[in-house]
């Protein structure tokens, strides 16, 4: 047995972890832009990443260089360092190269970018930036609101887990993304600490396991990144290892992390739960799910707060999966509007419906009456501030 409590210190929380985040001059008015992650001691690593084929030079660095150690992973945001071709990661290479003589204790630095695509690193003025670091500074909440782009805010989180005999761990984690998510993973990125000692074989496996309900269900737009990250540092200090206890913690985290991006999508002001039950499989229940996250007829429904039951229905037999609408059941909330090829939306239940969609959170539910798939995806609304935000990005 084991219990989970929320903490504070992000992914400063666990034993031997350090962060920070400074202004290097890549955002303007002088707003934080580049952040560290540090250890202490060398870390385990592990990572999964955006399966967009165009993958940003951050990643294809990571790759080249086989990385399963670091103490230490700097992130910019405002540049993206993606479609930049070899000079993107060249670029990576001086950049680490003068960390590691400018740090004197990091041990295979990693990088990681987010921000414009196409447009070289500013080398210079990150190399400034670095040499501002101090690495004895905790400071989560500067190293989270560093790596946002259009966020409204930076996304933390953290937990001690308890064990029974009384011996504990910690985990801890930033996120940012608010536009650009569709992740389909293994412009959101996720770093996530911990004490707990990891088999390093395993992390890649616990970290695809995770993120299957997570991040690889939710959507603001449907576009996926070319820089998609989810990275795990596990420094061992705690010298505690419990896999049930660790995988349910490390779910935990990336769940929280994951509504918080849905809600903070660019412009909107609702994030819905899409449940499918009933589905011929948990795969093609996905597939349904992940279609209505996506669709943007149902996205500029929930914005008007319009329980248009149709839109719902139309998305679900565009996706491909097996149904049949004499099977069909939707309901809204607590609210049914049909049910298996009755159609229930008299104007009492329309009222009651559009009430549901009012709320800043929410579940539709639809069950396919067709066998014992289930899965839930998570969307928002798309209203008009997500164009105004992205018609002028790279300004």
């Amino acid at each position: 047995m084991f219990t989970v409590t929320p903490i504070e210190g992000g992914v400063c929380a666990p034993k031997g972890f350090y962060a920070d985040g400074v202004s290097a001059g890549l955002k303007p008015d002088g707003k934080r832009d580049l952040a560290f992650i540090y250890s202490d001691t060398l870390c385990s690593v592990s990572a999964i990443f955006t399966t967009n084929r165009f993958q940003a030079a951050p990643i294809l660095h990571y790759k080249r260089e086989s990385i399963d150690r670091t103490n230490f992973v700097l992130i910019n945001s405002k540049n993206a360092n993606a479609m930049t071709g070899k000079k993107g990661i060249e670029d990576i290479d001086k950049i680490l190269s003068h960390a590691k003589s400018s740090l004197k204790n990091i041990k295979f630095p990693v990088m990681s970018s987010t921000g414009v695509i196409g447009v070289p690193l500013p080398v210079d003025k990150i190399a400034k930036g670095i040499d501002s670091f101090d690495l004895t500074k905790r400071s989560p909440d500067a190293a989270a609101e560093a790596i946002m782009t259009t966020d409204s805010y930076p996304k933390q989180v953290a937990f001690e887990v308890k064990m029974e005999s009384g011996c504990s761990f910690k985990i801890g984690a930033m996120a940012k993304g608010a536009g650009m998510i569709n992740p389909a993973m293994a412009t959101m990125l996720c770093f996530i600490t911990t004490d707990a000692v990891l088999p390093p074989n395993e992390m890649h496996s616990m970290l695809q396991e995770c993120s299957k309900t997570t991040f690889n269900a939710i959507s603001v737009d449907g576009d996926t990144s070319t820089n998609d990250t989810v990275m795990l540092l596990a420094n061992g200090k705690s010298e505690i290892f419990n896999k049930e206890a660790f995988i349910f913690a490390l779910k935990k985290v990336m769940h929280e992390l994951a509504l918080k991006i849905v809600a903070d999508g660019e412009g909107a002001t609702k994030c819905v739960a899409f449940k499918i039950t009933g589905a011929a499989t948990e795969d093609e229940a996905a597939i349904a799910a992940k279609a209505l996250s996506n669709s943007l007829l149902v996205k500029t429904a929930l914005y008007g707060e319009d329980p248009n039951w149709g839109r719902i229905a139309s998305t679900i037999g565009a996706s491909g999966v097996e149904c049949d609408p004499s099977k069909l059941t939707i309901t809204f909330g607590n609210v049914t509007v049909f049910e298996k090829g009755e159609i229930l939306f008299d104007a009492e239940r329309e009222d009651r419906a559009a009430k549901v969609m009012k709320k800043d959170s929410f579940s539709i539910h639809c069950d396919l009456g067709v066998g014992s798939g289930s899965f839930t995806a998570y969307g928002c609304d798309l209203g008009y501030e997500y164009v105004k935000i992205n018609a002028d990005y790279r300004t």
